[in-house]
């Protein structure tokens, strides 16, 4: 599969304002080691390839060294050694390593230019290559998976180097004894279904980007004309005081996106059936039943996690009766739901002032994190500003450097708005998470559940509210307090019910043999009023606001709960940090460091005590109201004046 691609989702012509001012100092002296003029902003992809050219040149090197471990395996894997094992791990990580090089810079290119048809076949080729190589090598998988305990031990006293690779080998093969493909045909069957759902993904991010995203032009209130795409709109309801333009561009894309469902619904019941194949052909009862074994979860943990959150969507009633006072509304429309609570709401942060509050709010952090940091933002490893009409595909990611042992690639959209600081340090948590697994484990052990990835992102939010919150001006503190919340909302049921979606979706398409826009409208529509605020007037049409959500076209199915999932753990672990700092990161280092030479179960209890219950969930609902409760203390302090 490709390498782990963790995802997520320029401004200009207004003079820069800078990052708001802390109250202690301000400018480049705040951080001594990392120098403005240090700070890189656009990507430079010469260290992986100099040109497609040469891209393309390693591409058909590891065709043939493919086709080679095939000739030079299979034979010895009929009566399988622990020498021989032992020499296939070594050659089989070193195609990895390269491979998922081509890869990054295949997918970073096509990032900046969806519509580049040179980067759209490369990248379709290492897609490609991922499924011949697994034809390949299949011999390997059906044997590993099929081996008996006696057979393990054997082969590990033969060669003692195995060892090292205990973990990845049970991980990998020896717990999937019941899911495994029959045969090499088998295999290779699976490998072409796999390859198939890969263009998918690549089709709809497509598809998303060119015209999903891209609603069409608006009149303003001031006569002017403005073109709807990811970038606009977003800058739009997040920064316009008019209430009438925010009810135009939300008017204009709402009804859009109904008229592109019926093409994404194509997309996805294609995706879903296959989807549902593969986990069948793998004795799964569907994919959803394989995502939660791949990430050692049950249903029911999910479940509990769900239920918890319906239960207490109450908890952010105090957060929206502060909005809806502070915007001086009587009833709260979902076009006031972005829109920055600060009396200049187009206020934009300068991208550099941002890093610099952002590398304070590591202060009492192990030193790795500012060195970390420093390295990545100063080396061409983040794409910073958006260019939409250029091709650039929305959102942001950040891609591991396993391979390399160097700073991870992050993608971002960068408009300078509020939201934009806590993107940054979001991406900057797998980023230093990636950067001490690729320093401390072998390639092998570098990956993890997507919820394991996405902890050190959020809890890397919290570290940036906490110092917002500290050295921020009383305003500024506020509304990014509120805006926090808001995003808490998002986390707890925003994206446990996309992946709430995705699954009934499934169940729809396989009873109806494919679903309409109009059935999944629906479908969507009736399961927010679950997770949704009765303080908001929603609009009564059903709405179709999953056609843009590129999670849910992903190859690894049902993505987003893991943000719910590790925002939880993260909220844990912060209370854990402020009440120690120093015990903390002696255990946090070392959980970001261990990637999966453990079990995720095993690293939370280890090193944290923690486990995925219910309690789990009630404790963060309870940070909630806590931070509910901060935010109307706050706002008491203040004059609260409204906008």
């Amino acid at each position: 599969m490709p390498a782990m691609l963790v995802m997520l989702m320029l401004f200009a012509g207004v003079p820069a304002l800078g990052a708001v001012q802390d109250k202690q100092t301000s400018g480049p002296d705040r951080t001594a080691d990392l120098n403005r003029s240090d700070i890189t902003t656009t990507w430079n992809l010469s260290f992986l390839f100099k040109d497609r050219d040469e891209a393309t040149a390693k591409y058909e090197e590891l065709r043939n060294r493919s086709q080679a471990m095939n000739a030079t395996f299979r034979p010895l894997f009929a009566n399988l050694t622990g020498g021989t094992l032992l020499a296939y791990l070594e050659e089989s990580r070193d195609f990895s390593k390269n491979l998922s090089l081509l890869y990054a810079y295949a997918s970073a290119q096509n990032n900046l230019n969806v519509n580049d048809q040179a980067f759209e076949s490369l990248l379709s080729d290492a897609q490609n290559l991922y499924t011949e190589n697994y034809k390949d090598t299949s011999f390997a998988d059906v044997t590993l998976k099929s081996l008996s305990a006696q057979d393990w031990e054997r082969i590990y006293a033969e060669e003692p180097g195995l060892e090292l690779f205990r973990a990845y080998l049970l991980d990998n093969f020896g717990r999937y004894a019941d899911h495994r493909p029959r045969n090499e045909s088998h295999a290779a069957y699976l490998a072409d279904i796999s390859n198939q759902l890969m263009k998918i993904d690549t089709d709809a991010g497509k598809r998303v980007t060119n015209n999903v995203t891209m609603a069409g032009n608006i009149t303003l209130e001031d006569g002017r004309t403005l073109s709807l795409n990811s970038q606009t709109y977003t800058e739009l309801v997040t920064t316009d005081k008019s209430r009438v333009n925010r009810k135009t561009a939300f008017d204009k894309r709402f009804y859009h996106l109904i008229n592109e469902s019926d093409a994404m619904a194509g997309i996805y019941s294609n995706k879903s059936e296959l989807d549902d194949l593969l986990a069948r052909e793998l004795n799964f009862r569907d994919a959803y039943e394989s995502k939660m074994f791949e990430a050692y979860l049950s249903e029911e943990q999910v479940q509990a996690m769900n239920d918890v959150f319906k239960e207490r969507k109450g908890d952010f009633d105090g957060y929206y009766e502060y909005r809806r006072q502070k915007m001086n509304l009587d009833r709260l429309k979902p076009y006031d739901l972005n829109l920055q609570l600060l009396d200049r709401p187009d206020v934009k942060y300068d991208y550099i002032d941002t890093l610099f509050n952002i590398s304070a709010s590591y202060a009492k952090m192990d030193p790795a994190f500012r060195e970390i940091f420093n390295l990545t933002v100063s080396s061409g490893s983040i794409d910073v500003y958006p260019n939409p009409e250029g091709g650039k595909s929305p959102g942001g990611f950040c891609q591991d450097m396993f391979a390399l042992q160097r700073p991870s690639l992050i993608f971002m959209n960068y408009k300078g708005l509020m939201d934009d600081q806590r993107t940054i340090t979001h991406e900057m948590g797998h980023a230093i998470n990636f950067y001490l697994m690729g320093a401390n484990v072998d390639y092998l052990y570098c990956d993890g559940t997507e919820y394991e990835m996405e902890i050190p992102s959020t809890f890397n939010e919290e570290l940036f509210m906490d110092y917002a919150l500290a050295n921020y001006d009383h305003d500024t503190a506020l509304a990014l307090l509120a805006d926090t919340i808001g995003d808490y909302e998002n986390y707890f049921t925003f994206q446990p019910m996309i992946t709430e979606f995705e699954k009934n979706a499934h169940v729809l398409c396989r009873r109806e043999g494919g679903a309409s826009g109009s059935d999944l409208n629906a479908l969507w529509t009736n399961l927010s009023k679950e997770y949704r605020s009765s303080l908001v007037d929603y609009y009564p049409e059903d709405s179709a606001q999953w056609t843009y959500i590129s999670h849910i076209y992903f190859t690894n199915n049902y993505y987003t709960f893991s943000y719910a999932l590790s925002k939880a753990v993260s909220l844990s672990l912060f209370k854990m940090y402020k009440e120690d700092p120093e015990s903390f990161n002696k255990n946090y280092i070392a959980y970001l460091s261990a990637g999966t030479s453990m079990t995720p179960p095993e690293k939370l209890r280890r090193f944290f005590g923690l486990e995925i219950d219910r309690k789990l969930f009630e404790d963060a609902m309870d940070v909630v109201a806590l931070r509910v409760q901060q935010l109307q203390q706050l706002q008491s302090e203040g004059t609260g004046k409204s906008l």
